[in-house]
């Protein structure tokens, strides 16, 4: 295990609207208010043809190949994450969903595109005096916390 020390900063409570793609809107908002680095809830929809990263293809098998899974219609959400600053300095948020329509439930990574359907809740809590960084990882071939 590896951790660092932070406390909270601002509390940010946004509503994203019909359409926008969560992770591209987020970090918009976040390098506007010149936050690096976060922990964040949303809840709300997610619009059909949202995409969901839903881990490795096969296991543990090095490249990891991810799987896709394409939201085939409205889906209600839940979803948590955190942001901090990859090696170039730019916040990037790491979420994932929980995203249902009935008896049918999906769980994966956001960064493929996740739309909004309708409107999203999301709340962000700075967290300040932070060292962590998100850095590329050659073995996994995803960016990686450093705490």
């Amino acid at each position: 295990m590896r951790y660092s020390q932070a406390r909270p900063g601002r509390v940010f409570v946004l509503r994203l609207e019909q359409g926008e793609t969560v992770h591209e809107t987020i970090e918009t908002f976040v390098r506007e208010k010149g936050i690096q680095t976060a922990s964040v809830i949303a809840l709300g929809g997610a619009d059909r043809e949202s995409v969901l990263v839903a881990g490795p293809e096969k296991g543990d098998q090095r490249p990891i190949i991810t799987q896709l899974q394409v939201l085939d219609d409205v889906h209600e959400i839940m979803g948590t994450g955190t942001i901090f600053p990859d090696e170039e300095g730019s916040p990037i948020l790491h979420m994932h969903m929980a995203c249902g329509r009935g008896p049918d439930v999906r769980v994966g990574c956001i960064r493929n595109g996740v739309k909004v359907w309708l409107y999203m809740e999301v709340v962000i809590q700075e967290l300040v005096d932070s060292s962590g960084i998100r850095k590329m990882d050659q073995d996994s071939g995803f960016k990686l916390l450093e705490p």
